[in-house]
């Protein structure tokens, strides 16, 4: 719908709420304050001032942010709620009353589970999330492994395994087009009740992930998909740890908010049968895409866009807290730009291909939480700077000191799940005030190429989990109003 302006309407939108906040708080004049001086231990001066800002303007800031935040969860209420409830089976045909309806006294099977995990050259790491997998305490029926035009060992693996290997042919449309391709044969024959599970190549999942799964779909008719919750793998030194805090923030948020999801993870996730279909049958009407497929080949985000489809048909979903997996982390800052400029891209594209509806407000929200959060965080950190330059001596300030400590300890304990070396990195600040500074870049690089015009890229880490709508993960988005 916004093609090539969604970049332009967001970076508006944003540039326009800043300028508004620049104004308000250019009317107000602060008088000059005044600095004390304590001597310590008789060798130094510890110089200080108790200036705050006038009470009215602290009042006003509490009172924005709960506005927009109070509204925005409002808001998102009373969508899922007016989903949940909707009996036009037109336009949301996955809505629950209308599921709930169709199925009633009707017994479809027992739940069974297929596993299609898509490959590509993927021989080093497909072992291990196959021993993951075969290892549950609930096994699933079936076990296939996509191999995607490999070159490698990936195909002879997954066979050493006892488990089925679908060879795509002519395939040039990534993970989407290798999926849509076994999911054309598979699909016709599986019943309401029968789930498919879609499980990256270098991913493994934790005990009990499918049994708990099973459990939800087998206690909820009307639930179509359940995405797993994901944390990183160990290793790639500092920059690995920033990204495993940045998942343990996103987990325990998900967990906060009881389950509801921004985006079915590409890492791990499962749907009803039942679901995919309408998904497949809805393709060029009333959601994006091509008659006939699952996924979107035109999507650099093929996760947050089946994600946004589902809720667009009214379909219910969720991330359970018991359906936890470990995935890659990027171990250089290269393959990190790529990794998130495509979720940035990918987020921006399927926002402006389904526009401005019910179900894709929230991810409007968070891009220009994010936009809003680039501009104060560079401002934040612009002022700093001149400070320090401007002043011949450093002077403390007890009020923006205490500011600052309340801002680590949300920091250390949101992050307080990854153990002693993520509470240590978010004590510290600084370094991840960094890395948000790096992925506020990848936001003003989405934006631009998109408006632009320039051609989405897949890259390395094409497979992992997008950033909470968008790209980026919603703790980003929620530091201002982060997938």
């Amino acid at each position: 719908m916004f093609n090539r302006t969604v970049g332009l309407v967001v970076a508006a939108m944003v540039t326009g709420g800043a300028a508004l906040l620049w104004i308000a708080v250019s009317v107000d004049t602060p008088e000059a304050g005044r600095v004390l001086g304590e001597e310590m231990f008789g060798i130094w001066t510890f110089l200080y001032s108790l200036d705050t800002p006038a009470p009215r303007v602290i009042v006003a800031a509490i009172a924005v942010a709960v506005f927009f935040a109070a509204g925005l969860n409002l808001l998102e209420w009373r969508v899922t709620n007016r989903s949940r409830r909707s009996s036009n089976a037109a336009r949301t045909p996955l809505a629950p009353k209308i599921v709930m309806a169709a199925t009633r006294h009707v017994f479809a099977g027992p739940v069974s589970f297929t596993v299609l995990i898509p490959a590509y050259n993927e021989e080093a790491s497909l072992p291990a999330t196959l021993t993951s997998l075969l290892t549950q305490s609930h096994r699933p029926e079936r076990v296939i492994v996509v191999a995607d035009n490999c070159t490698d060992n990936t195909a002879s693996i997954a066979r050493s395994f006892g488990l089925e290997v679908y060879e795509t042919q002519g395939n040039t449309q990534k993970k989407a087009g290798a999926l849509n391709q076994v999911l054309s044969i598979i699909l016709p024959d599986q019943g309401d009740n029968d789930i498919i599970m879609v499980l990256d190549a270098d991913t493994t999942l934790d005990a009990g992930f499918l049994k708990s799964g099973v459990a939800r779909f087998e206690g909820d008719r009307a639930l179509m998909a359940i995405g797993g919750l994901f944390y990183g793998e160990p290793g790639a030194g500092l920059l690995g740890q920033m990204q495993r805090n940045e998942y343990v923030r996103y987990s325990s948020q998900l967990n906060r908010r009881r389950g509801k999801v921004f985006v079915l993870t590409g890492t791990a996730s499962m749907f009803r049968s039942r679901a995919l279909r309408e998904v497949a049958r809805n393709r060029g009407g009333s959601i994006p895409g091509t008659g006939g497929d699952v996924y979107d080949t035109h999507a650099l985000t093929e996760d947050n866009e089946l994600t946004i489809a589902l809720k667009t048909l009214g379909a219910l979903i969720t991330s359970p807290a018991a359906c936890t997996v470990v995935t890659e982390v990027m171990p250089t800052l290269r393959a990190l730009w790529v990794q998130r400029l495509r979720w940035q891209r990918g987020a921006l594209e399927n926002i402006g291909a389904y526009g401005i509806t019910p179900p894709t407000l929230r991810y409007w929200a968070q891009q220009l939480g994010i936009g809003y959060s680039v501009i104060a965080l560079t401002s934040f950190l612009s002022l700093i700077l001149i400070t320090l330059l401007a002043l011949d001596v450093w002077i403390w300030f007890p009020f923006w000191l205490g500011l600052g400590a309340v801002f680590m300890t949300e920091r250390v304990v949101s992050a307080w799940n990854g153990g002693w070396p993520a509470r240590l990195l978010a004590v510290t600040v600084v370094p991840e005030l960094l890395f948000d500074m790096f992925l506020n870049l990848v936001y003003i690089k989405g934006i631009i190429d998109i408006t632009r015009g320039r051609q989405g890229s897949w890259g390395p880490g094409a497979d992992a989990q997008p950033a909470v709508a968008g790209g980026e993960l919603p703790d980003r988005s929620q530091m201002s109003g982060a997938s």
